[in-house]
């Protein structure tokens, strides 16, 4: 059987014995073992709680604690059923009430009333206050935490299922706490039912004793009260351990080891303090009056462990050996006057960022800076998502920039610049003005936002507002230009290294291209086509083979990238699509067919060979038509004739840059189309 199927099966099964055993007789030798088992499960509990790294480690706590304080509370009934009607409760009992506590129930009391002190007052007030406040805490800085994950998401660093899982984390941990507030309550029912049963179990015991049994004062005393001593310490011990277990639980910072390696980890970092301990101990012994040897072996234990642990001096000495190493490294790099050097720095890089002098710390792991790592990223995400390996990304400070400014450069060129004050985060939403800072526009967008001083960002977001964190602003805008620039970062070399790649996989393919003498500058200038309208070259090998085939009847390169633009309409199309409907925008029949009798063909492209004032006109209805879909929260594409989308794309490409056109022949046949605009210009002589 396994063990999915015994905990189906035998965990409700005990839950349901639990319950029975407070109206159901059990004979000694099973409340003897059951009393052993219930120290056995708590001490498992309490070694659970030290080993565990993170609280979701043992989610189940929770509703461990509740079966626990059920089994034990129920324990306490079939105990108390046995001694007030034998007198005798096994020999676990009996041990605690003679072995463990001498005898004496005025000994045995007390350390039961210390013992409930300690589990009641001290750790479990200390364990519900913080389960509390972690429930809180944990539940305002939801939202936080998602819109982190979301702007991760965003610049590449996690993928999708990462996403998924990192909000499930969440979202667990939120209710994991939230549980543990409610379970504390538990944990102080079990205290105060403690008391009250031993209360009643001396009480009870005294009367059935004396009134019952004839037995004397002296003797009903020496019976029952050491035997309901005994229960209520062998029921408090596990009680105690389960409470220590929940307070280690709640306060468990989640590190990469358990609680007992981090423990050592810590201390053991620190010689100095060790040895200055070791020290005082050791110089508390003279102390008239004072016992001499435990403070001389304590305080010497200190200092022999604190003689074991490598000093400031290795550190430092490791120290200097890595800066000995990065210098000699730094050594046989070519010097700033090498013709090696210059012609290093007189190269334009393909893609830059440059930074301003106080945006360093962005770029800075010493300081928590971590975009290089999510530059990085964006790199993956971004040949994932358009099918080309972008260029190693040159990040470097420029003094001439203003302050916290940052600009990206595409083959030198600047294509965008946007701030990022330190100390700041970017927020997005309706009730900026009530909140400190600088009001800017979103970069990527244009949206209106404000830059916040950091310790409102809390406050910004019990608002409903999205925060942004610098380097997410910065990367963001990186990725957003590396889509609009796309088509100039492909580079030949990085054509090449596709179609070896395709070699590799599907030769038949580049043979082919070899066949139709397809030349590498030809396939280069279709891919950057379709990148220059937003379409993804990931299916590269279906792209060449309708080159290679295309190049057999024309080398017109537009005419070979709208036969690869029909072969990938499917997928074109429903990337634009919403739950398999496509919006779409057309052209009045009449005006559509007197643009085709406009259409011209140069070596630059087709276009329409039309008044401005008349082109203009067409530009600004279709844009007018996008813009009312967008206010309705509807994103359309314009569709019109195969022949015409080059032109027309060229056409809109200055009046609605958004707009993605779209030839009939790229729709795909499991989409539903949705009309939401048709063109009309007026008349059809005035196109």
């Amino acid at each position: 059987m396994t063990s999915t199927r015994i905990g189906q099966i035998a965990i409700p099964a005990a839950i349901v014995g639990i319950v029975v055993m407070m109206v159901v007789p059990l004979p000694t030798p099973l409340i003897d073992l059951l009393l052993v088992s219930n120290i056995g499960l708590a001490t498992l509990a309490l070694l659970a709680s030290m080993s565990t790294r993170r609280v979701l480690d043992f989610s189940i706590f929770p509703s461990y604690l509740l079966i626990a304080t059920l089994f034990r509370l129920a324990l306490n009934v079939s105990v108390t059923r046995l001694v007030l009607l034998d007198g005798y409760a096994g020999k676990v009992v009996e041990a605690f009430g003679h072995f463990v506590i001498g005898g004496s129930v005025i000994v045995g009391l007390v350390i039961f009333l210390i013992l409930i002190v300690i589990q009641f007052i001290v750790i479990t007030n200390g364990a519900g206050r913080v389960a509390e406040v972690a429930a809180r805490f944990t539940l305002d800085a939801m939202p936080g935490k998602q819109m982190a994950i979301d702007a991760d998401l965003n610049a590449g660093i996690i993928d999708e299922d990462v996403a998924k899982l990192r909000r499930k984390e969440i979202a667990d941990e939120a209710d994991f706490y939230g549980a543990m507030d409610g379970a504390s309550k538990f944990v102080k029912g079990d205290a105060i039912a403690a008391i009250v049963i031993v209360l009643i179990n001396l009480i009870g015991g005294f009367a059935v004793g004396v009134m019952q049994k004839g037995m004397s004062f002296t003797e009903a005393i020496e019976t029952y009260s050491l035997l309901t001593v005994g229960d209520g310490l062998v029921a408090q011990i596990p009680a105690l351990l389960i409470s220590l277990s929940s307070g280690l639980i709640v306060t468990r910072a989640a590190t990469e080891s358990d609680l007992g390696t981090d423990l050592l980890h810590q201390f053991t970092r620190h010689r100095r303090t060790l040895q200055l301990a070791g020290a005082a101990i050791c110089a508390t012994a003279i102390t008239p009056g004072l016992p001499k040897p435990p403070f001389l072996l304590v305080g010497g234990a200190l200092l022999l462990i604190a003689s074991r642990i490598p000093g400031e001096g290795e550190a430092e000495a490791r120290a200097a050996e890595e800066a000995a190493a990065a210098a000699a490294a730094a050594a046989r790099e070519p010097a700033p006057d090498s013709p090696e050097h210059i012609a290093t720095e007189m190269r334009v890089e393909p893609l830059e960022l440059e930074l301003s002098y106080d945006l360093i710390d962005l770029v800075d792991p010493a300081r928590g800076g971590d975009l290089l790592d999510r530059v990085r990223a964006l790199r993956r995400k971004l040949a994932l998502e358009l099918g080309i390996v972008i260029p190693l990304v040159r990040t470097r400070d420029n003094l001439d920039l203003p302050a916290h400014t940052y600009a990206v450069r595409v083959h030198g060129v600047e294509t965008g610049r946007g701030e990022a004050p330190p100390g700041h985060v970017l927020v997005l939403g309706d009730d900026l003005p009530n909140l400190p800072g600088m009001a800017t526009r979103e970069p990527v967008f244009g949206l209106p936002a404000r830059w916040v001083p950091v310790e409102f960002r809390h406050q910004a977001e019990i608002t409903g507002a999205t925060v942004v964190d610098r380097a997410s602003v910065v990367t963001t805008h990186l990725a957003e230009i590396v889509r609009r620039n796309a088509a100039r970062l492909l580079s030949r070399q990085d054509v090449k290294m596709l179609l070896d790649m395709v070699k590799q996989s599907d030769p038949i393919v580049v043979d082919e291209l070899n066949g139709a003498n397809v030349t590498t500058g030809e396939i280069q200038r279709v891919l950057q086509l379709l990148l220059d309208e937003g379409i993804g070259i990931r299916d590269i090998v279906r792209i060449l083979e309708v080159v290679g085939e295309r190049s057999r009847v024309t080398k017109d390169t537009e005419q070979i990238a709208e036969a690869v633009r029909t072969a990938l309409g499917p997928a074109i199309s429903a990337s634009y699509a919403r739950d398999g409907r496509l919006p779409v925008l057309t052209l009045e029949p009449v005006i559509e067919h007197s643009l085709a009798e406009s259409l011209r063909t140069s070596e630059h492209g087709s276009y329409l060979a039309l008044e401005p004032g008349v082109a203009e006109a067409l530009a600004l209805a279709i844009a007018r038509e996008a813009e009312a879909a967008e206010m309705k929260g509807v994103e359309p594409v314009f569709v019109c004739a195969a022949q015409l989308r080059p032109a027309m794309r060229r056409l809109l490409r200055a009046a609605a840059p958004r707009l993605p056109v779209l030839a009939y022949t790229e729709l795909g046949s499991q989409l539903e189309l949705e009309t939401i605009g048709v063109v009309n210009l007026g008349q059809p002589a005035a196109v």
